[in-house]
């Protein structure tokens, strides 16, 4: 039986390649879709309208408009960063409360 954490992993991998399908790689589309059906609170919370675009430039490393699974790799504790931010100033303002 896998842990947690192998189960997080086994998600991103099979999450990845749900949306990026035989080619191996998400296009800008492709990478769309995928904030929007996955990450449904970041996208619905986003103020930014080309938050999506800003996301696909700095994963696209080679400027091929593909994002590789190790590019992708690195969207997700940039925002697991933000999330924690977020969840530690929330827990703290609960506590004064």
């Amino acid at each position: 039986m896998p842990f947690q954490m192998e189960r997080a992993m086994e998600t991103m991998m099979f999450t990845f390649y749900r949306f990026a399908g035989d080619k191996g790689y998400l296009t800008k589309k492709d990478l769309r879709v995928l904030m929007k059906e996955e990450f449904l609170g970041f996208s619905e919370n986003q103020k930014d309208p080309v938050a999506g675009d800003k996301i696909m430039k700095n994963l696209d490393q080679c400027r091929d408009g593909r994002v590789g699974f190790q590019s992708f790799f690195l969207l997700i504790p940039g925002l697991t960063i933000v999330c924690n931010d977020y969840f530690v100033v929330h827990m703290k303002q609960k506590g004064k409360k």
